[in-house]
């Protein structure tokens, strides 16, 4: 199949009921107004002060911990605070309760769901608590990062598109955009989804947002892909982010007959020896988005299991459609029969 988009706002489900009361713990010492969310506390090591949102070369106290993934979360931040939970990777009170643990999201943290920037404030948060206790929480560039510094950033500006004039605003409002996580971001904010890799390679792992090919065209190594990708950022111009935008935003390329041989493409270039991807929905992936229908001929959500391996077992799908009520998806790597 050749890899596209699915039209915009597909997979878009109902806003869930806000988290009521809830704020992310601040682990001692931690200070939101940094840019790169390191820790600062004299109680920690130095070493840790050069701590950035995707750095994995940090000191290990003793042997590595398990390494864990998160799937889209578009603002469910009750469901990643159960998922979570449920993997004992935060405590009920939400800190950080993995010690060596190793974690990293796969982005879209916003959009669609209730507290987008509740999401991000918890990843943070998490960030410099796991950082603290000898593991790491690290979180990669989604496509909805791309969409929402668009929209903050340009606002209405034209840009061209396929469909002819756009701008990252409309795209924003139709992709789920909502207006509480625009009134509630803040500098710091930006500043931390702004230094976000697009890519990494953990155990043999190579973790990515989308389930395309596009990342290629940035780079011939995963350090240069994603050095281009935050000088497109930086840079700030207007096309060029939303061509970076649109190409993240393509999606099924390891899908079909040819999903095997687009998968290698990447491994071979950047290493690993599986992808872990997000992005597409596992019902789309698997052609079951509508649901079944049960015996009132009622549509029922469609039933994700856990993280969906494909593509000759060289890709896994961990978007469990959290948006069209699915589910919220944390898998330990690698993925055991």
């Amino acid at each position: 199949m050749v890899e596209g988009s699915m039209t915009q706002g597909a997979g878009q489900g109902p806003v869930r009921e806000m988290t009521a009361g809830w704020s992310p713990a601040v682990a001692p010492g931690y200070d939101p107004t940094i840019r790169d969310a390191r820790v600062v506390s004299q109680e920690y090591p130095e070493e840790y002060e050069e701590y950035t949102p995707t750095e994995v070369d940090l000191p290990v106290i003793g042997s590595p911990g398990p390494l864990f993934v998160v799937g889209d979360v578009h603002g469910y931040l009750q469901e990643l605070l159960d998922a979570l939970h449920a993997q004992g990777l935060i405590d009920a009170e939400g800190h950080w309760a993995a010690g060596p643990a190793r974690l990293w999201f796969l982005g879209d943290f916003t959009d669609r769901g209730p507290d987008g920037i509740g999401v991000i404030e918890l990843v943070m948060q998490l960030s410099a608590e796991a950082a603290a206790a000898g593991g790491y929480a690290k979180a990669l560039m989604g496509n909805h990062e791309l969409l929402l510094l668009g929209a903050h950033r340009f606002g209405d500006t034209p840009v061209h598109s396929q469909a002819g004039t756009a701008s990252f605003l409309a795209a924003w409002r139709l992709n789920g955009g909502q207006p509480t996580d625009m009134e509630r971001l803040q500098d710091h904010h930006i500043a931390w989804m702004s230094r976000l890799d697009a890519a990494t390679v953990a155990d043999g792992h190579l973790l990515l947002h989308s389930d395309t090919t596009a990342y290629l065209e940035y780079g011939t190594t995963i350090d240069a892909m994603n050095d281009t990708v935050t000088g497109v950022l930086q840079r700030g111009n207007a096309e060029e982010c939303w061509e970076l935008f649109r190409k993240f935003t393509k999606r099924f390329a390891f899908r079909g007959e040819s999903g095997p041989q687009a998968v290698r493409e990447l491994l071979d270039t950047y290493g690993g020896r599986r992808v872990v991807h997000g992005h597409s929905p596992i019902p789309y992936l698997l052609d079951e988005a509508g649901g079944e229908q049960n015996a009132d001929g009622e549509e029922r959500p469609p039933v994700v299991e856990g993280p969906h391996v494909y593509a000759d077992d060289l890709a896994v799908a961990m978007d469990g459609g959290v948006t069209m009520d699915g589910r919220l998806l944390v898998a330990q790597l690698p993925l055991l029969p």
